[in-house]
C-alpha cells in the first residue's frame, strides 16, 4: 500500500486514512498500532513542496486475507460491480492486481474505488505455480468477487 500526503493535506489525516486499511489488514485484529508496519518517507515535489510518502507490505497470507475480506464487506454495491468488470484490466502480466481507494472516504471510514492517481493505492502479488494468470484471475475473483 502506498498513499502520499502533499503539502496542502494534513499528514495525520492521510495516515488515519491508509490506517483504515490497515488496522483491518491483520489476522484476528492483532494490530492495535500500525506504526511498525507503515514508512514514511520525506520528498520533494515537482515545484519543491514538500510530500510524506507512506508505505506499507503486508507479507503474511492471513493478514492479506483478512485486507481482502474487510475491502469486499466494505465496498458499495456499485464498487463491487465495477471491480468485477474491471478485474481483468486490474490484473496484469506480472499478476500484480491493482486498486486504487479515495482517500477522503477512508479518513472517513469508508472504503470507496477511486480512478484518482491521488488515492491509497494497493497492489497485490497474486502467486501462482506454475505462473497462470487465469489461475491468478480465479484467485482474485475468490477474494473479491
Amino acid at each position: 500500500m502506498r498513499v502520499s500526503a502533499h503539502a496542502t493535506e494534513d499528514v495525520s489525516r492521510v495516515r488515519d486514512a491508509l490506517d483504515l486499511f490497515l488496522l483491518n489488514s491483520f489476522d484476528k485484529g492483532k494490530c492495535t498500532d500500525t506504526g511498525k508496519y507503515v514508512e514514511a518517507l520525506e520528498i520533494e515535489g515537482h515545484y519543491g513542496n514538500p510530500i510524506t510518502l507512506f508505505s506499507s507490505t503486508i507479507k503474511r497470507k492471513p493478514d492479506m486475507k483478512a485486507f481482502a475480506t474487510f475491502v469486499r464487506g466494505n465496498m458499495t454495491d456499485g464498487d463491487v460491480e465495477l471491480l468485477r468488470s474491471e478485474m481483468p484490466d486490474r490484473l496484469d502480466d506480472d499478476q500484480m492486481f491493482h486498486l486504487r481507494f479515495d482517500k477522503q472516504a477512508a479518513y472517513e471510514g469508508k472504503v470507496r474505488l477511486s480512478s484518482s492517481s491521488d488515492a491509497i493505492i494497493v497492489k497485490m502479488k497474486i502467486e501462482t505455480y506454475p505462473k497462470d494468470r487465469q489461475q491468478a484471475g480465479l484467485i482474485v475473483e475468490e477474494l473479491f468477487g
